[in-house]
């Protein structure tokens, strides 16, 4: 469906301005997902053309709806419909499959790579193993719904997982079916700015705010089950945690 089918043309007999009326029909078309989350819609002149208005009654419109959250801006590249943010609580050990489950949302995994091999310096370091051992290696595009949200570099010691094939859709699940599910974990952010490697697959611009994220989970004898460094949108995720005075 187009949007002038559903948004229907406009009344210029109306005393109902025509920005409002078009403001209006975008954002109904936008509830009802007749346009995607992280769709573009037409431009400026491709609005004022099909509903046969100035482009300065679009630019209104489409103002007022930037405000509203429903739509943002994108530098060189249009005006997309803004995606639902997902909030991240950071004081619960929960794997992405979880935390999407919890919001409504689908989650799922593009994988890019499963591998075998010798863990290196940096990841004897982060799992405090011996040089040598063996150690898992997993790099996915984790998905909400349809909409890439993280890149996932996980690092797994051997001794967790019976090969490198037991990880289906969750890491997580599988190291619970293993029984070496993390109790407890260490996890570190900052901000970065997407290289275009990076910004690519998550369909942002390279340059885009992001957040890295980095965490260690622990099982009860204190052995490091997994090293994961993630890359995440800015413009769609949120993180939260609970502060107590004591």
């Amino acid at each position: 469906m187009s949007l002038i089918e559903s948004v229907g043309r406009l009344q210029k007999d109306d005393p109902t301005p025509l920005y409002l009326q078009l403001q209006k029909g975008l954002r109904n078309a936008i509830e009802n997902r007749v346009v995607q989350a992280d769709a573009a819609i037409p431009t400026e002149r491709e609005l004022s053309e099909e509903f046969d208005i100035s482009r300065i009654t679009v630019r209104k419109a489409v103002d007022g709806l930037v405000s509203e959250g429903l739509l943002s801006r994108r530098r060189g590249a249009g005006t997309f419909v803004t995606a639902p943010r997902v909030e991240k609580n950071f004081s619960r050990l929960t794997s992405f499959s979880e935390d999407m489950v919890s919001r409504g949302r689908r989650p799922h995994s593009a994988w890019v790579s499963k591998t075998e091999g010798a863990v290196t310096p940096e990841e004897a370091m982060s799992l405090g193993v011996s040089p040598g051992t063996s150690v898992y290696r997993f790099h996915r595009i984790r998905f909400a719904d349809d909409l890439p949200m993280a890149l996932e570099f996980s690092t797994v010691p051997g001794y967790c997982l019976a090969s490198v094939d037991a990880v289906g859709a969750s890491l997580y699940e599988a190291l619970d079916q293993a029984g070496h599910l993390p109790v407890r974990a260490l996890q570190r952010l900052r901000a970065v700015n997407f290289t275009a490697e990076q910004a690519e697959p998550l369909g942002v611009a390279a340059g885009d705010a992001g957040l890295f994220i980095e965490r260690r989970g622990f099982l009860v004898d204190g052995r490091t089950a997994e090293f994961t460094q993630s890359y995440y949108r800015g413009d769609a995720y949120d993180l939260v945690a609970e502060l107590n005075s004591r």
